[in-house]
């Protein structure tokens, strides 16, 4: 999905050379290194269903599930909800979805990199991703990029560059004349996260979309219109019809989370739609005005359970605030039966 971003990004750029039963007692910058957990320390477990995960006010993924876990990146430090460059979610097994008209939107938006190549379009035609839009140089150039995309080592994206027209003619006919290669197209100086080899680019996901960043090995890329499907590790037939009936969720179990004030050890947090919708919609970087909105309860293993409306609604009557408490006579929200 990274070709996208990429593309527009660096053309010319100016300047710059789940396993089912999951209650099994159940501004863009580039991510630090994960850290690798010290002999013996506990690691958190990561569960997710329905999940739509906003990266950014201009982005987001759809996780159908995917199980893993919740990795720290500054030593010693446990990941925390209310920092989203503290953690990288590591995918053992999962599928995800990005939709192809969200990253058309984040391209044209101000949170992208900044690039003469405007009004960007998007669309996939079989195994292929066609990127166009208008490249101001000289004069207003329309452009076309045609690539493939598939998976490459350490959670990559291949993608090789079939053709670039510009003004409607295949780049390779002018090749002879202006010397135009995908490097060329790409930027002399890739940013981080880009590696070109001929007509070959490889992506690092982690490095070009926005936090919450996710990690792990890509086992197929395809395209079903209009969205990007991501597999990651060994998935069975079955598996997204099987978990897409569960409800909506974000789970951590084991290891240390923070939250808030908040030092969770062992782990045992879980994040809950509380609609009906077909997508829990949830965005970490504003967690806390979804949350205040919701309720939560313990659980009998000690657990919490947070119960979260979608981004920008509310539910129940209000939330429980100091001034619920200070007044005996103002009604406690009581949660939707």
């Amino acid at each position: 999905m990274a070709i996208l971003i990429v593309v527009a990004w660096r053309m010319h750029s100016p300047g710059k050379g789940a396993e089912g039963d999951t209650t099994d007692h159940v501004t863009n910058v580039a991510p630090a290194t994960v850290v690798a957990a010290s002999v013996g320390a506990a690691s958190t477990t990561v569960y997710a269903h329905n999940l739509e995960l906003r990266k950014g006010p201009q982005f987001r993924i759809y996780v159908r599930w995917l199980r893993g876990e919740m990795q720290t990146t500054r030593p010693g430090v446990p990941p925390s909800l209310d920092s989203e460059d503290s953690f990288v979610f590591h995918i053992d097994r999962g599928l995800v979805h990005a939709n192809l008209g969200d990253l058309e939107t984040y391209l044209n938006s101000k949170m992208a990199p900044r690039s003469p190549l405007s009004h960007v379009t998007l669309r996939g035609e079989g195994d292929q991703v066609k990127l166009s839009g208008t490249l101001r140089k000289v004069m207003p150039l329309p452009v076309e990029v045609v690539g493939t995309i598939s998976p490459a080592p350490n959670g990559r994206v291949h993608v090789h560059v079939d053709k670039i027209n510009v003004l409607k003619v295949p780049m390779k006919g002018l090749l002879g004349g202006l010397s135009v290669e995908v490097a060329d197209v790409v930027g002399s100086t890739p940013v981080p996260g880009v590696e070109v080899k001929d007509n070959d680019i490889y992506l690092d996901p982690t490095k070009l979309l926005p936090p919450p960043h996710i990690r792990g090995q890509i086992s197929s890329v395809t395209l079903q219109a209009p969205d990007v499907v991501v597999t990651y590790g060994s998935t069975a037939p079955d598996d997204e019809k099987e978990l897409a009936q569960w409800h909506n969720f974000l789970r951590l179990r084991g290891g240390k989370v923070r939250f808030g004030h908040l030092l969770m050890e062992p782990a045992d947090l879980t994040l809950i739609d509380a609609s009906n919708d077909a997508w829990f919609d949830l965005d970490l970087a504003s967690y806390r005005q979804q949350l205040v909105k919701g309720y939560s309860r313990m659980t009998p293993d000690n657990g919490l359970e947070m119960y979260l409306p979608d981004v920008g609604k509310g539910m129940p009557s209000g939330a429980i605030s100091l001034d619920t408490l200070r007044d005996r006579k103002r009604p406690l929200p009581q949660p939707e039966k």
